[in-house]
């Protein structure tokens, strides 16, 4: 098969058969790479030695008394040379003349003839080592000169080891590499093997195709969604966050590798993702939205692996459904408007059937008085149509729960350029939350609602008769959750102070102690005629946009 035929068969492979292929590859090369080294190292240190071994031998027998006593007696030097010879292992000791006529030999039938290899070096005086072919085959041999009382060359001697005894060496422990070898690429073969079967189970089969695929819809999803993506692993540490989540939870920097609580969210939304349980549509509240949290734990076999957490922004919404509120409740109030208008009609049909014309008039008269001047004192006082039919609404809503709600004389509001859906939120909830507070408080019940716009900004204080507001809870008051009827389930402050931020304004809370409306950084008046009573004062001040606010 060639090796593209080969490449074009493994695509259709998964990642973990190729990089199984691939290890088994890398682990064969690397061995028989180092087998041939190991080999050739071998082989060198055998010649090293051999070549020792000879010069070792041959600088022993020359420096032998009894050798130079004896220089030229065969008969003599023979037996010496052999024992020598099967002594130290060396395949053959010669001992020569001067001009290189042996005196011994392995085979006795080379005594006497003249010695295969160079000698001029010896001659010379020194001893030397070579590889040479001579009658036993090719050697590595030593060469070294016997010297007399004088320091004269009386002879020469030569020892030498076969490169056959070598490669015989050579390939015992070729053999015992060759071994190790093996064993080696089986245990590299069978880790493996068991890696190749780990990433076969994490990557789920699939090849290198699908899982860049994979990952680059991964990729793609995560940055075009708008909803918010966070995983969170079981220490409670951010492993994935997507763009949604940035941009809805308001996070700079790395987030990934940081703890839920170090994200720098609302204490109330930290503290849920951060205990890694189930969430349903649970609402949250953050600087300037409304969030809706999913969170799913994601489990193998028992183990739990962390936890997939979904944002939903739901701050428009939450304004639109405010806004619905409150004109569900001004038609509530028209509605019942109708009807208590239908049974003054009977009142007034019936007293003129008993010919009662004047007291039929009167009685008509009084009622129309009373609804056109609470009509003409807020749309003169509030040129805002939306704010207008919401203060209408509210009046009405409260007379029908048994709270006089008052726009103080000295309100008045204009187009002042403001989202007219922050307003509702905001002016809207205070109300709602004032009447709560009056109608808990001692009868009574009374709501006076003030809104005044300056060159700089658009201020609303809103005041109730009831029981007032402990200052220790005043800064929580504004926190998803928070309620005076202690049933925990509070987000209309929490949405007046998520808008009021959103507009760039402030908020305080005081007590009304006797003054119809305190204003924004306590300057505000006293109604002379009947203040809200001890309760509670929310003043809120908006910034006019195009304004340069001081």
């Amino acid at each position: 098969m060639s090796l593209q035929k080969l490449t074009g068969h493994m695509r259709g492979w998964s990642l973990a058969r190729q990089m199984l292929a691939l290890q088994i590859v890398v682990v064969g090369v690397t061995v028989a790479g180092g087998a041939v080294l190991a080999f050739l190292q071998a082989g060198e240190l055998l010649r090293d030695e051999a070549a020792g071994t000879a010069r070792a031998v041959t600088v022993s027998v020359a420096d032998s008394p009894s050798v130079l006593a004896a220089m030229g007696d065969s008969a003599a030097l023979q037996p010496y040379a052999e024992r020598v010879r099967r002594e130290t292992g060396v395949d053959f000791v010669t001992i020569m003349s001067v001009d290189g006529v042996r005196y011994t030999h392995p085979n006795p039938a080379q005594i006497g003839r003249r010695f295969l290899g160079n000698t001029a070096p010896a001659l010379a005086g020194r001893v030397f080592t070579e590889t040479y072919t001579g009658t036993l085959g090719p050697s590595v041999r030593a060469v070294a000169p016997v010297r007399d009382a004088r320091g004269r060359v009386a002879g020469l001697v030569s020892a030498g080891i076969t490169i056959d005894k070598i490669s015989a060496r050579l390939r015992g422990q070729v053999a015992g590499a060759a071994l190790i070898g093996a064993l080696g690429l089986s245990v590299g073969g069978a880790g493996t093997y068991l890696v190749g079967s780990r990433l076969r189970r994490q990557t789920h089969g699939m090849g290198p195709a699908e899982l860049s695929r994979m990952y680059e819809y991964h990729d793609a999803i995560l940055h075009a969604v708008r909803e918010g993506l966070l995983l969170v692993d079981t220490s409670g540490t951010v492993t994935l966050c997507n763009d949604g989540a940035r941009e809805l939870l308001g996070l700079e920097g790395e987030v990934s590798g940081r703890h839920v609580t170090g994200l720098g969210l609302p204490p109330s939304l930290a503290e849920r993702l951060a205990t890694g349980e189930n969430l349903t549509d649970e609402i949250h509240m953050t600087g300037e939205r409304t969030l809706v949290v999913n969170a799913a734990v994601v489990r193998s076999g028992s183990r739990s692996l962390g936890t997939v957490v979904t944002l939903r922004d739901h701050t428009e919404l939450q304004s639109l459904a405010g806004q619905l509120d409150a004109e569900r409740g001004f038609a509530d109030s028209l509605r019942a408007a109708a009807h208590e208008a239908a049974n003054r009609l009977h009142t007034v049909i019936t007293l003129v059937e008993l010919g009662r014309t004047e007291q039929a008039v009167a009685f008509a008269t009084e009622e129309i008085k009373a609804a056109q001047q609470l009509t003409d004192r807020v749309v003169g006082a509030v040129r805002e149509p939306v704010i207008a039919a919401l203060l209408l609404g509210k009046s009405a809503e409260a007379g029908e729960r048994g709270v006089e709600l008052v726009i103080t004389p000295d309100s008045g509001l204009d187009d002042i350029g403001l989202d007219a859906r922050d307003l509702v939120t905001i002016l809207g909830n205070l109300i709602d939350n004032a009447v709560d507070a009056a109608m808990a408080g001692t009868p009574p019940a009374r709501v006076e609602v003030r809104l005044r716009a300056d060159e700089t900004a658009f201020l609303i204080s809103v005041a109730d008769s009831g029981q007032g507001l402990d200052p220790a809870t005043a800064d929580e008051a504004f926190q998803r959750g928070w309620t005076t009827k202690g049933d925990g389930r509070g987000l209309g402050l929490a949405m007046v102070g998520q808008a009021v931020r959103r507009l760039g304004g402030t908020i305080e809370v005081g007590s009304a102690a006797g003054a119809a409306v305190t204003g924004a950084g306590g300057h505000g008046g006293h109604s002379g005629n009947g203040a809200a009573g001890p309760g509670a004062v929310f003043t809120v001040r908006l910034p006019l946009r195009g304004k340069d606010v001081r």
